[in-house]
């Protein structure tokens, strides 16, 4: 239907598909022109580290010739095609006049410079043809493509840049001269810097996880605490106040102050708020297992059934009016395991989860001074300012701080940055000047979470590596010692 649609002899398309050829199928762009397939570009770099698994599914074409249309010679390097100079050079030397590459690349914090700088304007500078770089937008499931699409002409230079996050039509113009085809200038959007950037990233992942999947709104916990109060101002910026419905489930640990911090975020934001007291329920627990937990210290497991009771409340709420549950955790938490498995863990998404603690505090204050461009909630600030500044505490004991169980954010999240993103060693953080025994110790515990993780929902991929299908390592092992 799509190549009938082209049989008046107006405008071609270029669209991607799946391409079945000998038992063998292949990432193809097919060019539909005068009612029929005219050409067919396949890929042939096949992305397998990180989020991709191509190799798994797709079979590598060999080199393709360019794409012959209406008297121009069109090159097609498909997405990680233009990552590496061979398609592209062949390409060339095979005639193409210009180079349209179609992509699916997912956003990374400081990810829009290399693209254009360290892939593009390369491919341009080897080849001296103009390219035009496609890409999608939108969330699929942890993944969210930015777009941020742009021309380049063969001498490197930006004709055109589309803005970020959203879907643009543009027209450009070409003119075939002694050098080649030159694209007329057009507008040249400016990009979100950082924050803004993956304020978005996290409202556009979100918005687009719900809707898609088909769910009226969102419930979550509303604690007083930054997290929650920071994962409610992306819900109302994503998809509305009124979809987002806030929770605070007080303790006899919960402070007034927590009390009046999560009414005051609700307010703000203009959320709907219910107040529904877990003490009763706490008490139950006690009495339950008071036989059992006899001659035993409170602990822990005292702490968790706080969390977990909290969570099995917030997912009756789920289960009866359809709300997806939104976990509030960060990647901080995560990583080192400081998070209750089944109860604040539990949920459909999480849009905190690769936001180390450091980059909430960042968007926290960026989002109190800032509307986003997306954003359908308020102007103004989201939450009080002592949110951002009190000690973080997950109140499940008297008087408890997260600095009770962990060094300082300020300490831990580069340290676990190092050890994540840059899978590097102890020796080179100590060689940094961390403190050994603190790096020994995160990491230490940063393994043995490992199993948590497994169990977490998903969340929007900021950086280079997330606790998504960035990162495959096995939970049981016997090389390290736990």
């Amino acid at each position: 239907r799509l190549a009938a649609a082209t049989a008046d002899g107006g405008p071609a398309m270029l669209v991607g598909t799946v391409l079945r050829e000998a038992g063998r199928l292949y990432n193809v762009m097919l060019l539909l022109d005068g009612g029929r397939i005219a050409g067919v570009a396949r890929k042939h770099e096949l992305p397998n580290y990180g989020t991709f698994d191509e190799k798994r599914l797709f079979a590598s074409a060999k080199l393709q010739p360019p794409l012959e249309f209406r008297g121009v010679r069109i090159g097609v390097p498909i997405c990680e095609d233009i990552w590496f100079p061979t398609v592209c050079s062949y390409l060339k030397g095979a005639g193409a006049e210009l180079l349209i590459s179609p992509h699916g690349s997912p956003y990374e914090v400081d990810k829009d410079d290399w693209r254009i700088e360290g892939i593009a304007q390369a491919r341009v500078r080897e080849t001296g043809l103009p390219l035009i770089f496609l890409n999608r937008v939108g969330g699929q499931d942890e993944i969210v493509f930015d777009g941020a699409s742009f021309v380049l002409n063969g001498d490197g230079a930006m004709a055109h840049q589309l803005p970020d996050w959203e879907e643009h039509v543009v027209r450009t113009e070409w003119e075939r001269g002694a050098a080649g085809w030159v694209c007329a200038e057009g507008p040249i959007h400016a990009l979100d810097p950082n924050p803004a950037d993956i304020y978005h990233a996290m409202l556009v992942g979100l918005r687009d996880y719900v809707d898609r999947n088909g769910f009226p709104g969102v419930v979550l916990g509303l604690s007083g605490g930054i997290d929650s109060a920071l994962s409610a101002a992306v819900a109302a910026d994503a998809l509305g106040a009124g979809r987002v419905w806030c929770v605070m489930m007080p303790s006899r640990y919960t402070s007034q102050a927590s009390l009046d911090d999560a009414a005051a975020c609700a307010k703000l934001l203009g959320c709907r708020l219910d107040t529904i007291p877990i003490e009763p329920a706490v008490e139950a627990f006690d009495a339950m297992l008071e036989k059992s937990f006899a001659d035993r210290s409170p602990d822990i497991a005292e702490e968790n059934i706080q969390s977990r009771i909290r969570a099995v409340t917030l997912m009756a709420l789920s289960n009866k009016f359809g709300h997806m549950l939104l976990t509030t955790g960060n990647k901080s938490e995560m990583a080192v395991g400081y998070a209750t498995i089944y109860g604040d863990m539990a949920g459909g998404y999480s849009v905190l989860k690769d936001a180390y603690k450091s980059t909430v505090f960042k968007l926290s204050r960026y989002r109190n001074a800032n509307r986003p461009t997306l954003a359908l909630g308020p102007e103004g600030p989201v939450m009080p300012a002592r949110v951002i500044d009190k000690p973080p505490s997950a109140e499940l004991r008297a008087n408890q701080k997260d600095s009770d169980s962990l060094p300082a954010y300020e300490v831990l999240d580069p340290i676990l940055h190092g050890l994540i993103e840059e899978e590097a060693t102890v020796e080179t953080l100590v060689g940094r000047g961390f403190d050994r025994d603190t790096v020994v110790r995160i990491e230490r515990l940063l393994y043995v979470a490992e199993y948590k993780r497994r169990q977490s929902p998903p969340g929007v991929k900021l950086g280079k590596r997330n606790f998504g299908r960035d990162r495959r390592y096995p939970i049981t092992n016997a090389f390290r010692t736990v």
